[in-house]
């Protein structure tokens, strides 16, 4: 599977309290499972309105469905190369 940036833009979320990130999480928990094995979510940073989601999935459009499914923007996607950790300078 192709990992892939997900730029959201959500405003506020960054004021959002530990419920409201659950219910968010659990929420695209939800979708996923809907959508099968094939697609996962491995983490998102929060900024302000914002969040860059790391997801595993075959292709573009399965990421775009969940976007549709569970209510989130997608607003860019971005298709990872690689990946660069202070462990590869050892």
């Amino acid at each position: 599977m192709a990992r892939f940036l997900i730029e959201r833009h959500i405003p506020g979320i960054e004021k959002m309290g530990p419920a409201e990130l659950k219910a968010v999480a659990r929420k695209s928990n939800n979708v996923l499972a809907e959508l099968g094995s094939t697609i996962r979510w491995e983490h998102s940073f929060i900024l302000n309105g914002k969040t860059f989601c790391v997801y595993e999935a075959p292709d573009e459009e399965l990421i775009r469905e969940h976007a549709r499914l569970s209510g989130f923007p997608c607003n860019s996607i971005l298709p990872v190369a690689g990946l660069l950790d202070p462990s590869m300078g050892e």
